[in-house]
């Protein structure tokens, strides 16, 4: 007799990626059956052939140089606590006598809004609510981990702060798409744990240079986004809402501006090390953080939900493009002297990047017009056009 074993893999769709993503499934095993012994804990999403510390050692050492340089020049983009906002200073307050008449006005001016722009907002504060897995990510960075918890290395001291205040990001929106009423926040909430249990598909192989090159397109692109998301909501007349987008867009600025100073930096010093990384990064392609999410139906539920947002006009292949030409900019990639015949190839082939990529964008405004509608967990199962 043959009985059900597992888990079992099966292989998802992973364009320009390095790793391989397998959903994991499990069936009753034979030994589970007849001991009652479940299997252990697996991730919904397995991710398989991670390149791991691709760091020279000796280069630790640049970044135990720049801890005085980091505490003058990012420790300073940080807020004080006592000067940031909070969450409940954009929400009905629960104290007030006319908290029941703020919601009821807040879920007025929501009706304005589609299911797709809550489809769009959901995915973006799903992605927000993953934050304890990135500070995970960057305590896994060579040279730069907090090995105490409590380090008052610069380095350890941003990753924390930075957490905290990436933090109040997902409690936000988290209570203002509860109190809209607009999803299914249970389904929501459960794809929040898949997603922290999956973890993180970086790509940074332990690498600090590829890691600053990654969160620096990354700030941007969600600044990007909320600011988009802002932008609808206001022509839509929620103005708090666009105001809560808009702030949580102000931050991702902020923390752009010091990951793109630490490149900067890299560049500055070594230019050699960090235009590779830098093009290492590029051609597995800077995919958003939450590419692991998962609502225990839909094994393709990120692409779904940035093809809305490319729809919508969110986040899209023209945004990541112009983040590209951004940095390239910034940077002075294209203006590096001095470089290895490796280094002179990764300025070439980043510099030439963009123009690709504006004609991905050209191919994914064909696509959105052919592609059919699918039921959304989020929005209690209505349909979303693609």
């Amino acid at each position: 007799m043959i009985h059900n074993v597992g888990p079992v893999a099966f292989p998802i769709r992973n364009p320009r990626s390095y790793s391989n993503i397998f959903m994991a499934t499990y069936t009753a095993s034979w030994e589970e059956e007849k001991t009652g012994t479940p299997y252990s804990y697996r991730p919904a999403k397995e991710v398989h052939f991670q390149k791991t510390h691709s760091m020279p050692p000796q280069k630790s050492e640049i970044f135990k140089s720049l801890e005085g340089w980091a505490e003058n020049n990012v420790l300073n983009l940080l807020k004080p606590v006592e000067k940031s906002w909070q969450p409940q200073d954009f929400l009905p307050q629960p104290d007030s006598e006319g908290f029941y008449d703020q919601v009821k006005e807040m879920r007025e001016r929501t009706k304005e809004l589609s299911d797709d722009y809550f489809v769009v907002l959901a995915g973006d504060m799903i992605t927000e609510e993953a934050v304890p897995t990135y500070q995970s990510m960057l305590n896994t960075l060579d040279g730069l981990e907090d090995k105490t918890g409590v380090s008052l290395t610069p380095w350890a001291i941003w990753t924390r702060a930075w957490t905290a205040e990436e933090n109040r990001h997902g409690d936000l929106l988290n209570k203002y798409l509860y109190l809209s009423g607009r999803v299914d926040m249970r389904t929501i909430e459960k794809t929040i744990q898949y997603l922290i249990g999956c973890g993180m598909d970086s790509k940074f192989e332990n690498n600090p240079y590829c890691g600053f090159i990654y969160t620096s397109f990354q700030e941007r692109a969600t600044f990007v986004s909320h600011g988009n998301t802002a932008r609808l909501a206001k022509e839509k007349g929620d103005i708090k809402l666009a105001q809560i987008c808009g702030t949580i867009a102000a931050d991702e600025k902020r923390h752009e501006t010091a990951y793109v100073k630490i490149v900067e930096k890299l560049f500055e010093i070594d230019s050699d090390t960090t235009v590779l990384a830098f093009e290492n990064m590029m051609r597995k392609k800077i995919t958003m953080p939450a590419q692991l999410m998962y609502d225990g139906e839909d094994y393709n539920l990120f692409d779904h939900y940035s093809a809305v947002a490319q729809r919508l006009g969110v986040y899209t292949a023209k945004d990541y493009a112009d983040i590209l030409e951004f940095l390239v900019e910034r940077w002075g990639v294209d203006k590096l002297t001095g470089l290895s015949s490796e280094g002179r190839r990764a300025q070439d082939f980043v510099c030439g990047l963009a123009p690709r990529f504006r004609k991905l964008e050209e191919r994914a405004q064909e696509r959105a017009k052919k592609y059919a509608t699918i039921p959304c967990s989020w929005i209690y199962g209505r349909e979303v056009q693609l």
